[in-house]
Protein backbone atom coordinates (compact mmCIF):
# COMPACT_ATOMS: atom_id res chain seq x y z
CA UNK A 1 0.00 0.00 0.00
CA UNK A 2 1.87 3.29 -1.30
CA UNK A 3 1.11 6.63 0.88
CA UNK A 4 -1.81 7.60 -0.70
CA UNK A 5 -3.64 4.46 -0.03
CA UNK A 6 -2.89 4.71 3.61
CA UNK A 7 -3.72 8.30 3.68
CA UNK A 8 -6.78 7.49 2.03
CA UNK A 9 -7.66 4.76 4.16
CA UNK A 10 -7.32 7.21 7.66
CA UNK A 11 -9.50 10.11 6.00
CA UNK A 12 -12.31 6.93 5.48
CA UNK A 13 -11.36 6.45 9.07
CA UNK A 14 -12.60 9.80 9.99
CA UNK A 15 -9.05 11.36 10.02
CA UNK A 16 -9.02 14.36 8.10
CA UNK A 17 -5.71 14.84 8.22
CA UNK A 18 -5.44 12.23 5.09
CA UNK A 19 -7.32 13.74 2.91
CA UNK A 20 -5.05 17.01 3.46
CA UNK A 21 -2.08 14.54 2.60
CA UNK A 22 -3.41 13.70 -0.36
CA UNK A 23 -4.03 16.95 -1.41
CA UNK A 24 -0.53 17.69 -0.81
CA UNK A 25 1.11 14.84 -2.26
CA UNK A 26 -1.17 14.51 -5.60
CA UNK A 27 -2.42 18.36 -6.34
CA UNK A 28 0.39 19.92 -8.74
CA UNK A 29 0.71 16.84 -10.46
CA UNK A 30 -2.78 16.04 -10.99
CA UNK A 31 -3.32 19.90 -12.20
CA UNK A 32 -0.50 19.51 -14.82
CA UNK A 33 -2.01 16.22 -16.11
CA UNK A 34 -5.67 17.77 -16.18
CA UNK A 35 -4.55 20.22 -17.79
CA UNK A 36 -2.90 18.31 -20.84
CA UNK A 37 -6.89 17.69 -21.53
CA UNK A 38 -8.46 21.63 -21.27
CA UNK A 39 -5.50 23.43 -21.83
CA UNK A 40 -6.28 26.43 -19.47
CA UNK A 41 -4.48 26.10 -16.13
CA UNK A 42 -7.30 27.75 -14.10
CA UNK A 43 -9.36 24.80 -15.13
CA UNK A 44 -7.62 22.06 -14.53
CA UNK A 45 -7.18 23.79 -11.00
CA UNK A 46 -10.91 23.58 -10.69
CA UNK A 47 -11.37 20.20 -12.41
CA UNK A 48 -8.61 19.04 -9.36
CA UNK A 49 -10.44 20.66 -6.77
CA UNK A 50 -13.55 18.68 -7.94
CA UNK A 51 -11.62 15.63 -8.25
CA UNK A 52 -10.80 15.81 -4.46
CA UNK A 53 -14.36 16.71 -3.90
CA UNK A 54 -15.72 14.02 -5.10
CA UNK A 55 -13.17 12.17 -2.71
CA UNK A 56 -14.75 13.58 -0.24
CA UNK A 57 -17.85 13.33 -0.56
CA UNK A 58 -18.36 10.35 -2.63
CA UNK A 59 -15.70 8.41 -0.84
CA UNK A 60 -15.00 5.49 -3.95
CA UNK A 61 -13.44 2.54 -2.72
CA UNK A 62 -10.22 1.99 -3.38
CA UNK A 63 -9.49 -1.35 -4.21
CA UNK A 64 -6.04 -1.54 -4.67
CA UNK A 65 -5.87 -3.56 -8.06
CA UNK A 66 -3.38 -0.27 -9.26
CA UNK A 67 -1.21 2.35 -7.16
CA UNK A 68 -3.34 4.69 -5.57
CA UNK A 69 -2.09 7.60 -7.94
CA UNK A 70 -3.71 5.84 -10.87
CA UNK A 71 -6.64 5.53 -9.54
CA UNK A 72 -6.28 9.49 -8.62
CA UNK A 73 -5.77 10.53 -12.20
CA UNK A 74 -7.94 8.17 -13.74
CA UNK A 75 -10.90 9.70 -10.94
CA UNK A 76 -9.35 12.96 -12.27
CA UNK A 77 -9.31 11.57 -16.00
CA UNK A 78 -13.18 11.51 -15.57
CA UNK A 79 -14.07 14.55 -13.99
CA UNK A 80 -11.90 16.51 -16.99
CA UNK A 81 -14.00 14.05 -19.61
CA UNK A 82 -17.17 15.14 -17.66
CA UNK A 83 -16.20 18.71 -18.11
CA UNK A 84 -15.00 18.66 -21.95
CA UNK A 85 -18.98 17.24 -22.65
CA UNK A 86 -20.37 19.45 -20.93
CA UNK A 87 -18.14 22.71 -21.86
CA UNK A 88 -17.02 22.05 -25.32
CA UNK A 89 -18.45 25.30 -26.65
CA UNK A 90 -16.88 27.18 -23.94
CA UNK A 91 -13.10 25.88 -24.05
CA UNK A 92 -12.00 28.43 -26.89
CA UNK A 93 -10.97 31.82 -25.20
CA UNK A 94 -10.97 35.20 -26.71
CA UNK A 95 -7.09 36.34 -27.38
CA UNK A 96 -6.91 39.36 -25.16
CA UNK A 97 -7.12 36.64 -21.90
CA UNK A 98 -4.62 33.90 -23.92
CA UNK A 99 -1.42 36.06 -22.39
CA UNK A 100 -2.97 35.57 -19.05
CA UNK A 101 -3.62 32.22 -19.19
CA UNK A 102 -0.39 31.17 -20.66
CA UNK A 103 1.60 33.33 -17.77
CA UNK A 104 -0.44 31.51 -15.05
CA UNK A 105 0.53 27.98 -16.76
CA UNK A 106 4.30 29.17 -17.14
CA UNK A 107 4.68 29.98 -13.45
CA UNK A 108 2.83 26.91 -12.37
CA UNK A 109 4.91 24.90 -15.21
CA UNK A 110 8.37 26.40 -14.08
CA UNK A 111 7.50 25.71 -10.18
CA UNK A 112 6.86 22.34 -10.81
CA UNK A 113 9.30 21.53 -13.56
CA UNK A 114 12.55 23.18 -12.20
CA UNK A 115 15.71 22.18 -14.57
CA UNK A 116 15.96 24.07 -18.21
CA UNK A 117 16.18 20.72 -20.12
CA UNK A 118 12.38 19.32 -18.83
CA UNK A 119 10.89 23.44 -19.39
CA UNK A 120 12.54 22.53 -23.08
CA UNK A 121 10.52 19.23 -23.00
CA UNK A 122 7.51 20.37 -21.69
CA UNK A 123 6.95 23.17 -24.53
CA UNK A 124 7.33 20.29 -26.77
CA UNK A 125 5.42 18.22 -25.46
CA UNK A 126 2.44 21.38 -25.77
CA UNK A 127 2.71 20.72 -29.43
CA UNK A 128 2.11 17.04 -29.49
CA UNK A 129 -1.67 15.78 -29.71
CA UNK A 130 -3.48 14.89 -26.29
CA UNK A 131 -3.06 11.20 -26.30
CA UNK A 132 0.49 12.15 -26.65
CA UNK A 133 1.06 14.25 -24.38
CA UNK A 134 -1.04 12.52 -21.81
CA UNK A 135 1.10 9.28 -22.09
CA UNK A 136 4.30 10.85 -22.03
CA UNK A 137 2.95 12.86 -18.60
CA UNK A 138 1.86 9.54 -16.85
CA UNK A 139 5.25 7.25 -17.84
CA UNK A 140 7.89 10.04 -17.67
CA UNK A 141 6.80 13.15 -15.16
CA UNK A 142 4.55 11.31 -13.03
CA UNK A 143 6.38 7.92 -13.32
CA UNK A 144 3.59 5.36 -14.20
CA UNK A 145 4.17 1.86 -15.10
CA UNK A 146 2.69 1.00 -18.93
CA UNK A 147 0.40 -1.25 -16.30
CA UNK A 148 -0.48 1.75 -14.46
CA UNK A 149 -1.13 3.88 -17.78
CA UNK A 150 -3.02 1.35 -19.14
CA UNK A 151 -5.44 1.62 -16.28
CA UNK A 152 -5.71 5.60 -16.22
CA UNK A 153 -6.29 5.47 -19.26
CA UNK A 154 -8.82 2.95 -20.11
CA UNK A 155 -6.08 0.77 -23.21
CA UNK A 156 -4.63 -2.65 -22.69
CA UNK A 157 -0.63 -2.77 -22.29
CA UNK A 158 0.13 -2.92 -26.17
CA UNK A 159 -2.05 -0.18 -27.05
CA UNK A 160 0.14 1.76 -24.44
CA UNK A 161 3.27 0.41 -25.81
CA UNK A 162 2.35 1.16 -29.18
CA UNK A 163 1.32 4.65 -27.98
CA UNK A 164 4.09 5.34 -26.32
CA UNK A 165 6.24 4.94 -29.08
CA UNK A 166 4.25 6.73 -31.57
CA UNK A 167 4.49 9.99 -28.69
CA UNK A 168 8.18 9.20 -28.09
CA UNK A 169 9.43 9.15 -31.63
CA UNK A 170 7.05 12.08 -32.44
CA UNK A 171 8.52 13.96 -29.68
CA UNK A 172 11.71 13.13 -30.79
CA UNK A 173 10.97 14.58 -33.93
CA UNK A 174 10.02 17.81 -32.32
CA UNK A 175 13.09 18.24 -30.13
CA UNK A 176 15.66 17.96 -32.92
CA UNK A 177 14.18 20.44 -34.92
CA UNK A 178 14.32 22.16 -32.18
CA UNK A 179 17.94 21.34 -31.94
CA UNK A 180 18.02 19.67 -28.47
CA UNK A 181 20.30 17.45 -27.59
CA UNK A 182 18.79 14.54 -25.65
CA UNK A 183 20.16 11.26 -23.46
CA UNK A 184 17.49 8.59 -24.11
CA UNK A 185 14.04 9.43 -25.19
Amino acid sequence: MDNGASSYRRFLDGDDKGIAEIVGDYKDGLILYLNSYVNNVFIAEELTEDTFFRLITKKPKYFGKSTFKSWLYAIGRNVAIDYIRHNSKMLNFPIEDMENYLREEQNLEQSYIKEERKIIVHKALSELTTDYRTILWLVFFEGFSNAEAAIVLKKNERQIKNLLYRAKQSLKSKLEKEGFIYEEL
